[in-house]
């Protein structure tokens, strides 16, 4: 078991069908946190815009202002850990979604119990980064810092921001450079919770650093796939 122990979050529900939304209400409810719920995406923009949250629960089909649309708006407002409900549980919409800057994807239906566990590993690891944190800015050398406030790489003169879920597995890789490390180790590490084989969460965040590491040019710094292992960091010399 972790020794980082969940606390009691304020969490923000956005959710239009009103029987999940007083589900939600009850369940994270009876699990001691403060939940807020928003029936459509206007007025969950407007709460997370007004008010400090620990986590945002955001359902894809909203009316109006649709889940993903709100959620690129939330990336450019906040940090905050985003968990994404839909039924719509493909690949290519949980691509989206990370691609957007969610933390998790829970495909609907889901049970109570699965709510818990997801939302608990995201509380866990807010509680860990919380405790590790240190009054400075960041930690690297003269050609690479990491903004643990700010999720962003600063490589030279060049910038790259992620989503927390994204800062936290670059920083961990980071800390075993040159290094193999499974992917069980990763999703205890990052996602706080055990790996299973058909779940693909951690290879959607893999895909986005690769991503935008490629995009800002960061090229000192290589991701690579070890089939049957896990992931390798590794670092050029300049």
């Amino acid at each position: 078991m972790w020794p980082v122990q969940v606390f009691q979050a304020r969490i923000l529900a956005v959710e239009d069908d009103p029987v999940l939304g007083e589900h939600l209400l009850q369940s994270l409810g009876n699990c001691g946190h403060d939940v807020v719920l928003a029936t459509d995406g206007q007025q969950g923009l407007a709460q997370a815009s007004q008010g400090a949250f620990d986590l945002i629960l955001l359902d894809v089909m909203l009316p109006g202002l649709g889940g993903m649309e709100l959620l690129s708006r939330l990336r450019r407002l906040c940090v905050t850990p985003v968990l994404m409900m839909s039924a719509l549980g493909d690949e290519e919409s949980r691509v989206t979604g990370f691609d957007r800057g969610a933390d998790d994807y829970l495909p609907k239906p889901f049970s109570s119990r699965e709510l818990e566990v997801r939302v608990n590993a995201i509380l866990r690891r807010i509680s860990y980064e919380r405790e590790q944190s240190t009054p400075q800015s960041g930690v690297g050398d003269a050609l690479l810092s990491f903004d643990e406030k700010a999720s962003r790489l600063r490589c030279g003169n060049t910038s790259v921001s992620f989503t927390p879920t994204e800062f936290r597995l670059l920083e961990v890789l980071y800390a075993h450079l040159g290094e193999v490390q499974s992917k069980a180790f990763l999703y205890q590490q990052v996602l706080h919770r055990g790996f299973t084989r058909h779940d693909r969460v951690l290879d959607m965040h893999i895909s986005n650093l690769r991503r935008k590491l490629s995009q800002a040019g960061v090229d000192m710094l290589r991701l690579e796939s070890v089939w049957g292992h896990g992931y390798l960091l590794s670092r050029d010399s300049l």
